[in-house]
């Protein structure tokens, strides 16, 4: 957002209302982040300014807290309404998450004073005790209004955990309130959540949860508030860009949609180097044809912070919604990714830099706040420094990760992450325990959880960052055919417009060409394995063997050849290490549960990687083998096996 922006939308907000009848117009604004995933320390960035590159860092918790904070003491000044909101995904994505399994997540974001969050589905990655201990700890409300818990024990009758809460507000006071009838005259917002209602294809650890639809629930709880005599209704989602925008389009009466998932950083950044993303603040047209939804969602990664101020009529309509996403940069810049001392910029340069980016109207220079900065220092870094364990190689140039192939660069690090899966499971130990040779490894983006700056890379940036599910590899063997049906479904359905591209497939040992005949469909002119040095074409009725983490194996998150492929019968072997051996776990079928959970049934011993001699993160330890043993100096591989032609 511009930097004079949010304070011009209050003075206006304040002329609007401030001091006038209740039949004036109200204005809110919210400042609202999603899918921060542990970063609570800044993250690498490279921004272009001008023609030149410069490398400094971006976002962080403690640089959150010290924006909201500004942001704060302008509503006060203006005496206006200002509500702070999480859109989802606050879990996972660091080694900070790995070792503190939501605790710090739970300390960290109750000093940030939040206001409301969403259920993203990276919360319900552990089980629903851990999830229920998060609850509980935090000091904001948690929202989802499309979740059942009345089966479950761990979340049934949590009271942090809610459908939606109540706000009244009396210029920049507020006071969360039971019920309208509590807030007297004065003016009410309702906050609801939403979560995906198909949340058993995204997270295996729903326990006794039922997730309901979420149009029909929206318009559900939307009608109860009006029946309460709620005027101004906000609801936190975490959907995806899509979603919200068709929520927007099929309920009448949700003012602002304020999003997750999607990770789209909304706004054009493309005079930073970055992407023009879609607009920020999109207005959508209720069914009724009376009434607009706002839409807005703030990228990821903690690197920026949304801000959008809404004004209401009297009646209650939107008939202003305006702001933007700011990223929030440390004011320190380099002219090398590597950040050493001799690559720090002089004063002078510095100093054009500084005034290049005040110049930006969506970037903005933000000292970390001092106190959550110690907090963290001293409280959760060692145990993070330590646990990083013994360098494996060495990364001389950036390995970038983006989820879906961009004028024809793809991700440089899926590659290598396929590629050492079909490494290790060809190696001689884990040979000797299969009896089989994988013909090629497939890998979903989504998977892949960072991307890999230059310097010494160690264990614990593989297993804690990179590929911190503790995932099991696969073997299961597929039909020419099968692979072709799943490398369809999973390439169009990652296309589609604000689609969740996490599905994307790279692979090792296999390549293929995708055209695009309309957006977001097309089809496949070439699929390729490679067998004995050369490339050979996929045969339709030929069974080939293929290694792919056992989470996507199973048919999760729109993999669903490979779950459609294995309900009567699969030879398909899970491989972890049990006492620090490779050992393989031999699959029967697999099948799905009543609340659409995929389960997985075992032919003898089942898999129980909660048990202390059980290690099940093989794919991280294949990655480490990998680069200690054939990759030491990693870098890109010479192609990603991915010709994508967009229209």
């Amino acid at each position: 957002m511009n930097k004079t922006l949010l304070a011009g939308l209050l003075a206006l907000a304040l002329t609007g209302c401030a001091g006038k009848p209740p039949e004036q117009p109200f204005t809110l604004t919210l400042a609202h982040i999603n899918d921060t995933h542990s970063h609570f320390d800044p993250t690498d960035a490279r921004l272009t300014l001008g023609n030149t590159a410069v490398f400094t860092r971006l976002g962080g918790h403690p640089r959150l807290l010290s924006h909201v904070n500004a942001l704060r003491q302008q509503a006060q000044e203006a005496d206006q309404p200002l509500l702070f909101v999480h859109g989802g995904d606050a879990w996972q994505g660091t080694g900070y998450f790995t070792l503190n399994r939501g605790a710090m997540n739970a300390d960290v974001l109750s000093r940030m004073q939040l206001d409301a969050m969403a259920l993203g589905n990276h919360e319900f990655d552990l089980d629903n005790g851990r999830l229920s201990a998060f609850i509980q700890s935090v000091n904001f409300p948690v929202l989802a209004a499309n979740l059942d818990a009345g089966q479950d024990p761990d979340l049934n009758g949590l009271d942090n955990l809610k459908p939606y809460v109540l706000y009244a507000f009396d210029g920049h006071e507020k006071e969360r309130i039971e019920s309208v009838e509590d807030a007297g005259k004065r003016p009410v917002v309702a906050v609801m959540g939403l979560v995906l209602e198909d949340m058993a294809n995204f997270s295996p650890n729903i326990g006794n949860l039922r997730f309901e639809r979420e149009v029909n629930s929206a318009q559900h709880t939307v009608n109860s508030l009006r029946e309460q005599g709620v005027k101004y209704i906000v609801a936190v989602t975490h959907l995806g860009l899509e979603r919200d925008q068709r929520l927007a389009r099929k309920v009448n009466g949700i003012d602002v949609i304020v999003g997750g998932h999607s990770h789209r950083l909304l706004g054009d950044f493309s005079h930073l180097g970055w992407d023009d993303g879609e607009p920020y603040a999109r207005r959508f047209n209720n069914p009724d044809g009376l009434g607009t939804t706002c839409v807005v969602q703030a990228g990821r990664f903690a690197q920026a912070m949304g801000q959008v101020a809404v004004t209401f009529t009297p009646d209650g309509r939107v008939s202003h919604c305006e702001g933007g996403n700011t990223l929030l940069s440390d004011n320190v810049f380099y002219r090398d990714i590597r950040r050493g001392d001799h690559h720090r910029l002089n004063e002078a340069q510095q100093q054009r830099v500084a005034a290049a980016i005040e110049a930006k109207p969506n970037i903005s220079m933000v000292a970390e706040d001092p106190a959550l900065r110690a907090h963290i220092d001293e409280k959760y870094r060692p145990a993070l420094s330590k646990a990083y364990g013994d360098v494996i190689g060495h990364v001389p140039f950036p390995l970038t990760h983006v989820r879906l192939p961009v004028d024809g660069k793809g991700s440089r690090l899926a590659p290598l992450v396929a590629a050492s899966q079909l490494y290790w499971v060809n190696t001689p130990p884990v040979q000797a325990v299969t009896g089989r040779r994988a013909d090629f490894a497939l890998v979903a983006a989504g998977s892949v959880r960072n991307s890999l700056e230059p310097g010494a890379l160690k264990e614990g940036n593989v297993g804690l960052e990179l590929l911190p599910f503790a995932n099991p590899i696969s073997l299961v063997s597929l039909t020419g055919r099968q692979v072709a049906g799943l490398l369809l479904e999973t390439i169009n359905t990652a296309l589609s417009s604000a689609a969740h591209t996490g599905r994307f497939p790279y692979g090792a040992g296999l390549r293929y060409t995708f055209n695009e005949t309309s957006r977001g469909r097309g089809y496949l002119n070439r699929i390729e394995y490679l067998d004995n040095g050369q490339w050979q074409r996929i045969e339709p009725d030929v069974r080939y063997q293929v290694a792919l983490n056992g989470y996507h194996a199973s048919g999760n998150d729109g993999w669903h050849t490979l779950f459609d492929s294995q309900q009567a019968f699969t030879d398909r072997l899970d491989l972890a290490f049990v006492n620090g051996k490779p050992r393989v776990f031999p699959v029967a079928r697999l099948s799905k549960n009543g609340q659409g959970t995929i389960e997985v049934h075992y032919i003898n011993q089942p898999l129980n990687c909660k048990t202390a001699r059980v290690a099940c993160s093989t794919d991280a330890r294949a990655f480490i083998d990998y680069v200690r043993e054939r990759r030491p100096v990693l870098t890109a591989l010479p192609e990603s096996g991915v010709t994508l032609n967009r229209l």
